[in-house]
């Protein structure tokens, strides 16, 4: 019988963190910083179509153990790959100096510098039990620590409420990835006890109430051990798509479509799979703004059947799911749970699943026994319960 088990070490990363500090340095850091992961509740692709979204911070987290320098330039070892990498000045003077892991720390550094500030010199170490691959926003994670931990080493005049846009600068334009800012945005601004739902176009945001403990629930999350990649251009393609639509439509983004009058809309398309994807989009937003009202009123447990419906329209109208997350889902929900879907931008990463506390390890076996019917690498799942955003560490 398969456990839930969270990924192993999470406990530790700050240990780990500072350990790899002393280790490459010599001494102890000057302080530790930590961001987590998020999962995304629901309202999948909706970001860059103006829309609305609802994430959470997860337990998993990335900590940077840092201490400043006081000259330019920039150490950073990593504890998963091992290397130990050094950039200066010139490196983060325009995008793209610095590669590979590295990129996203220097990245970082330029977003700040070309917003006008002055970035410390630090030396850093790096820890991080946030799965890579598995569309947890193991990249927002890291961006987000190292963000924090230099606008206090530097004692820079940096509000919270601005330091997403500059963490997803550091992805957009130095590492070169069109990310959405939720990932930032969630990383940096979630609360524990709470989902995070964000307006994407005017970037608003409200803390909603999101207390699994006391309801009894917990979301189980399912790695589905298929490699979560955008690199086809199916992340693009369904942008444009989306575009497309928006321009057919004759509004500024999908976002500006009527649940109401969507009907009406999707008439005036010609092309079924601009159709689909448009439906997706519509009806997702509203299931975003129908979740917050259920979660507001603290109706937690009634939020199963849109998250269901959730991934039913990325299957079928976004086709953006593989076999091993529908297989996921289809499991959870057989075993009890009171919804499932996948969650993350698609083709791959992981899957969530509302259900009692006391059925997670049921739940999990039986996702667990559905993969190995079938062939399937054995998916990896953990509990967990929504935790804060980035903060320093005492």
């Amino acid at each position: 019988m398969s456990q839930p088990d969270q990924p192993s070490g999470t406990a530790d990363i700050p240990a780990r963190a500072t350990a790899g500090y002393i280790s490459e340095y010599g001494e102890p850091p000057a302080g530790r910083w930590a961001a987590p992961g998020r999962v995304n509740l629901i309202g999948e692709h909706t970001d860059y179509n103006d829309g609305f979204v609802l994430p959470f911070a997860l337990p998993q987290q990335t900590v940077v153990a840092a201490t400043g320098t006081g000259e330019p330039g920039w150490t950073v070892w990593s504890e998963q790959s091992g290397e130990r990498i050094e950039f200066d000045l010139d490196d983060v003077s325009e995008p793209g100096r610095v590669k590979g892991w590295g990129a996203y720390v220097a990245g970082t550094v330029w977003a700040l510098r070309d917003a006008g500030f002055d970035v410390p010199g630090a030396r850093m170490a790096i820890a991080s039990d946030v799965p890579l691959g598995a569309g947890l926003s193991s990249s927002a994670a890291l961006e987000s620590a190292v963000l924090t931990a230099l606008a206090d080493l530097g004692g820079l005049d940096l509000p919270v409420d601005d330091r997403p846009g500059l963490a997803q600068r550091a992805e957009n334009r130095y590492v070169g990835i069109p990310s959405g800012i939720m990932d930032q945005s969630a990383s940096i601004r979630c609360q524990g006890g709470h989902a995070l739902f964000l307006d994407c176009r005017t970037l608003a945001v409200e803390q909603i109430p999101f207390d699994l403990d006391s309801a009894g629930l917990t979301i189980l999350v399912v790695d589905s051990r298929a490699p979560h990649q955008h690199v086809t251009g199916e992340y693009r393609a369904r942008r444009a798509a989306c575009e497309e639509g928006a321009r057919s439509l004759g509004v500024p983004a999908l976002r500006d479509v009527p649940i109401d009058e969507l009907d009406a809309a999707l008439a005036r398309l010609d092309d079924p799979m601009i159709q689909r994807r448009v439906r997706h989009i519509v009806t997702e937003n509203q299931r975003v703004l129908d979740t917050v009202e259920l979660l507001r009123a603290g109706r937690v447990r009634e939020i199963g059947p849109l998250l269901t419906a959730s991934h039913v329209s990325m299957r079928d109208d976004f086709e953006i799911t593989v076999a091993e997350v529908d297989v996921a889902v289809e499991a959870a929900l057989a075993a009890g749970a009171y919804g499932a879907r996948m969650t993350g931008g698609g083709f791959g990463g992981c899957v969530l699943a509302l259900v009692d506390t006391e059925r997670v390890e049921a739940v999990a076996t039986a996702v667990a026994d559905a993969y190995a019917e079938r062939g399937f690498t054995a998916p990896h799942s953990w509990p967990v319960l929504p935790t804060p955003g980035a903060h320093r560490l005492p």
